[in-house]
């Protein structure tokens, strides 16, 4: 066994890789929809932080009919499912079938005339859709992409999702080296991906509103954006009833004034509004099973701060 792995690292991971080579034989779809089910046992009987998803969706949509609330609640639970194992699935994918999951693509266009530019792009998205599968799509697209990621607490599993990346055409910048990589891969014309709605503790960020209430947001992109002169792209993979997504790319605006912390709000606030734009087209795909409003500035009035 090596230095600081144990038998639960070794177990989760095994389990992991033999459940991923039996859903293979099964296919794509036939696959998907096995992790619906496992996705819906979640939301019930298990309950797995069933109460934090229906209150952020109750706090989201204040005025919805409950019945409506939890729809959307399970509808997330089974998404997630499907995600995960879709997500397993991709590493045994080449290029052309990872294109072949896409019906339909929105605003590439923007991609190539701001990778015309020579600056690189800043791509930046939330846990919506199938995000993993999104930046394998602009890898194989044809654009050199690397994702900014944090380190996993099983450092088996952060090898296995490393390598899957990898073999779809991503290479990974692990958080603490992003303030070095980031700019040599813009520099290089490269895409960088970065998702942007998780305030983890420790990672540079500032407050801005997100379905009316305060969300600690990262702001390494707006930042990376100003000092490198580089644009930013939000993307996002979108599941259709079919099963297969459509991906969209937009611009966010990124105009600077010399008054660099305010434009670094303006900014996280664009790419933030942008993002739960499309969170409210489709709120069965987002997941709301992270504490969106947990970490909390002091002094923030209730109404603004974590529903509970």
């Amino acid at each position: 066994m090596k230095p600081g792995l144990t038998v639960s690292h070794y177990a989760e991971y095994y389990g992991l890789r033999g459940a991923v080579r039996a859903l293979n034989l099964v296919g794509f779809s036939a696959a998907g929809r096995v992790g619906e089910r496992i996705g819906a046992l979640g939301y019930r009987p298990l309950g797995i932080r069933r109460a934090v998803v229906e209150r952020q969706v109750r706090a989201a949509f204040p005025g919805l009919a409950e019945g409506e609330v939890l729809r959307i609640a399970r509808a997330s639970y089974e998404h997630l499912g499907r995600t995960t194992i879709e997500t397993a699935l991709m590493p045994s994918f080449g290029r052309e079938r990872i294109l072949g999951l896409f019906e339909g693509i929105e605003g590439w266009e923007t991609v190539e005339r701001l990778r015309a530019q020579g600056r690189g792009i800043l791509f930046v998205s939330g846990h919506l859709g199938n995000w993993e599968l999104g930046g394998a799509f602009i890898a194989a697209n044809g654009m050199p992409l690397e994702a900014v990621a944090r380190r996993m607490q099983n450092p088996l599993f952060d090898a296995y999702i490393t390598e899957t990346r990898e073999r779809i055409g991503m290479s990974v910048i692990h958080d603490a080296d992003a303030v070095r990589r980031v700019p040599r891969a813009t520099r290089e014309g490269h895409g960088v991906a970065m998702l942007v709605d998780q305030g983890a503790v420790g990672l540079a960020s500032t407050w801005v509103p997100f379905f009316g209430r305060l969300a600690k947001t990262p702001r390494g992109p707006a930042v990376f954006a100003l000092r490198l002169q580089a644009p930013i792209v939000f993307a996002v993979a979108i599941r259709q009833p079919s099963g297969k997504y459509v991906m969209h790319f937009e611009e966010v605006p990124v105009a600077p004034t010399g008054e660099r912390e305010a434009d670094v709000e303006q900014i996280v606030k664009d790419y933030t509004s942008t993002l739960e734009r499309w969170v409210r087209r489709y709120p069965e795909q987002y997941f709301w099973h992270h504490r969106r409003w947990k970490h909390q500035r002091a002094g923030t009035p209730p109404e603004l701060g974590d529903p509970s």
